[in-house]
């Protein structure tokens, strides 16, 4: 039997999500003090949990004017049918709705979830709490892989230029989504990353994306900023269940998009 949800089930069933998220509680203040911003630090040590500041959140872009797509990407891009962002609709058909990886640089910004940094003496590893994945970027001197295998989060090597810890990636799997508005990319991409610690509280992101077969030109991305965690921040298990998620299809997005039923 089929039938539709009433608003008291649907903000019962919203009630219960924000309960779930909560289970692991957090401090009020999830960064540290301003006020130790000026504590000493090593430029070259990027480890901590880190939030995202100021970002877009689910309607995260590289920019705000990506360059101009080819015919390739257009072709993709007209065919995402985002569930989040300005183009969303309850109806959608990102790939992070049935549970598939969300891909990089997109995990990185998504709706400040934090990540954390690990260094070690020969790779620098990404945990991120959102999909609770990780991404591992080889610092021992070797280099990119001519044609790798793709990867839901590439291929990447880093060495730092200074004060600047550069990371160069390749080999992603071009099912992945560069943003909650479908903006795709091609299995020639390549990803440059350039991070920056400013101060013990903050560290600086530059973006640039290369990609002809998907964009005319290189897509630089603005300069993000993300702030160092309180200590008492704990990295949680928030995995996509597929599940769960089929669940809330059922019960919520597609009642909102206008489904005439759901099952029982």
């Amino acid at each position: 039997m089929r039938r539709l949800l009433t608003n008291a089930e649907v903000a019962t069933l919203l009630l219960l999500s924000s309960a779930a998220f909560a289970q692991n509680p957090q401090p009020a203040s999830r960064e540290v003090p301003e006020s130790q911003k000026d504590q000493p630090f090593d430029p070259h040590d990027l480890s901590g949990i880190w939030w995202g500041h100021a970002v877009r959140g689910a309607g995260f872009s590289l920019s705000a004017a990506p360059p101009p797509m080819t015919a390739w990407a257009v072709q993709r891009h007209d065919a995402a049918k985002p569930g989040l962002g300005p183009r969303g609709k309850p109806l959608g058909n990102d790939p992070m709705m049935i549970c598939d990886p969300m891909g990089f640089p997109r995990i990185l910004f998504w709706n400040n979830y934090p990540y954390e940094i690990v260094q070690l003496p020969n790779r620098m590893i990404m945990f991120f709490d959102w999909f609770y994945t990780y991404r591992t970027i080889w610092t021992d001197g070797r280099p990119l892989p001519a044609d790798p295998d793709p990867r839901w989060y590439g291929y990447s090597v880093g060495k730092w230029d200074g004060n600047v810890f550069v990371v160069q990636s390749n080999g992603f799997d071009d099912r992945t989504w560069l943003d909650a508005d479908g903006h795709p990319h091609s299995e020639d991409m390549r990803l440059e990353e350039r991070y920056r610690r400013t101060d013990h509280n903050t560290i600086e992101l530059v973006m640039t994306l290369t990609d002809p077969t998907a964009y005319t030109k290189p897509w630089v991305s603005e300069k993000f900023t993300f702030k160092l965690a309180d200590a008492r921040i704990e990295m949680r298990e928030d995995v996509c269940v597929p599940s769960v998620e089929a669940k809330y299809k059922d019960t919520i997005r597609e009642p909102a998009g206008g489904a005439t039923g759901v099952k029982k």
